[in-house]
């Protein structure tokens, strides 16, 4: 994260209700943002109990700075990026914590393009929120507020409307929103496109009830019990927010997230070949041995949604092809749709590669996938900086690469060590297709941490 970053992570600012996020804090949040990017605010939120009052909040905060306020209701956060950069809005705001308990709730910043606000511009709304430096209009320049909850319907439009009619038809296909705003748009979507869908936890409830916002194996087991019982040829599940999703095939077995990449990864490639794929460093081998069968290169960015957007926005710039984006945990990126991750996209996507392999089941496509071993492990430390450089100097004689955190990378098997962006902690993850191999390196890290 950029230096001088305090409040906000990687994904916008989060806390608990009462605690470290309140109506007080998310009005300054809106403030700061008005005073920042005068004109028409766009806002949403998810099914949190919590979401109505901070959306208050927040529209005060930006009506109070002139600006006017278009609040669309509850929508996934894609949808809501892609209504804002479709309709030129001067920016948006998302009220939402999307993976988190439902005690958590939060605030996503995003830009009139659709896509997160940057690092280096949060920085200057923190500066604006702790000096409370707001530009507030005076009693008749205040701004006006319009709600507009049926435009979620240009996102599924616009998403159905990447694939031929009926790409669906035949495929029977279960969806759990995990009681999140996907239950307003992937069914839907789903079912435009001519698959016969059923739904669990499809009932709009920030108790979330059913499961938590995090879609786990172990929370995803009705979905799985659903999709056997149903014969249905695959399951998706989302997050929170919706900008993620996950899958079980039809066996009803969860599928690992890199396999989903890369699954969706070989599709678009296919009928892309020769581009670059744009994922973080922590990302699977297997992404890279997909890129390389068309033709594709990889072009690695820092761990975090937001460097993956804004490095393919980069590279387009430069004139360069991008085919693919994303990351290792359901958030896939379609710069031919938008600069963001999108759940709703990614389920239809999947119904799409499963069109593309005629009458063959997901199962049997996934077990054709090169099989990798990943380590993944944490490890707390009041310093991690200079755990993370105790690391890098053990094995300075190596293959390092520094794009986030330290990457050491062997012919057979790969290791990054990197500094949390949220808690006092080190992560490590190790890759190779042998889990020997993948043990064997982590012992190595483990003795240099605990010599540190």
């Amino acid at each position: 994260m950029v230096r001088g970053k305090q409040m906000f992570g990687t994904n916008g600012v989060r806390g608990v209700i009462g605690e470290g996020m309140t109506p007080t804090l998310v009005l300054k949040v809106g403030a700061a943002l008005g005073s920042m990017r005068k004109g028409t605010i766009a806002i949403g939120r998810d099914t949190r109990t919590s979401g109505e009052a901070l959306a208050h909040a927040l529209k005060a905060g930006l009506l109070m700075t002139g600006c006017d306020v278009v609040d669309m209701g509850i929508l996934p956060t894609p949808a809501l990026q892609y209504i804002i950069k479709a309709n030129r809005f001067d920016g948006g705001a998302m009220i939402t914590a999307s993976h988190n308990p439902p005690e958590y709730n939060g605030v996503k910043i995003i830009e009139a393009d659709g896509t997160e606000m940057s690092d280096e511009e949060i920085v200057l709304l923190e500066d604006r929120f702790f000096s409370s430096s707001f530009e507030t209009a005076a009693w008749d320049g205040v701004g006006a507020e319009s709600a507009a909850p049926d435009r979620i319907e240009e996102y599924i439009q616009a998403i159905v409307g990447h694939f031929p009619p009926g790409i669906g038809n035949g495929m029977t296909v279960v969806v759990d929103p995990g009681s999140g705003p996907a239950a307003l748009t992937t069914p839907a979507i789903l079912s435009r496109m001519g698959c016969r869908v059923h739904t669990v936890n499809a009932r709009l409830d920030g108790t979330f009830p059913g499961r938590m916002p995090e879609p786990t194996p172990e929370g995803l087991r009705p979905l799985s019990e659903m999709v056997v019982a149903t014969g249905a040829d695959f399951g998706v599940a989302h997050d929170g927010d919706a900008d993620r999703a996950v899958f079980v095939d039809n066996k009803g077995r969860y599928i690992e997230e890199n396999y989903e990449f890369g699954l969706i990864e070989d599709y678009v490639c296919s009928r892309n070949p020769g581009g670059l794929v744009v994922t973080p460093v922590a990302t699977s081998r297997l992404i890279q041995d997909i890129a390389e069968k068309h033709g594709c290169t990889v072009d690695y960015t820092a761990v975090g949604s937001i460097y993956v957007a804004r490095r393919m926005i980069e590279l387009i710039g430069q004139g360069k092809k991008v085919s693919f984006g994303g990351e290792g945990n359901g958030g896939l990126i379609y710069s031919d749709h938008q600069f963001c991750r999108d759940g709703g996209m990614t389920a239809a996507m999947m119904v799409a590669v499963l069109a593309g392999h005629g009458e063959r089941p997901l199962s049997e496509i996934l077990d054709e996938l090169p099989a990798y071993h990943l380590v993944k492990e944490k490890h707390h430390t009041p310093d991690p900086a200079a755990l993370v450089r105790a690391v890098e100097e053990a094995f300075s004689g190596e293959v390092i690469e520094k794009i986030d955190g330290i990457k050491i990378v062997r012919d057979d098997v790969w290791a990054l060590v990197r500094a949390s962006g949220t808690e006092p902690m080190v992560r490590v993850m190790i890759e190779s297709r042998d889990p020997k191999t993948a043990e064997s390196m982590y012992r190595e890290i483990l003795q240099v941490i605990e010599r540190a």
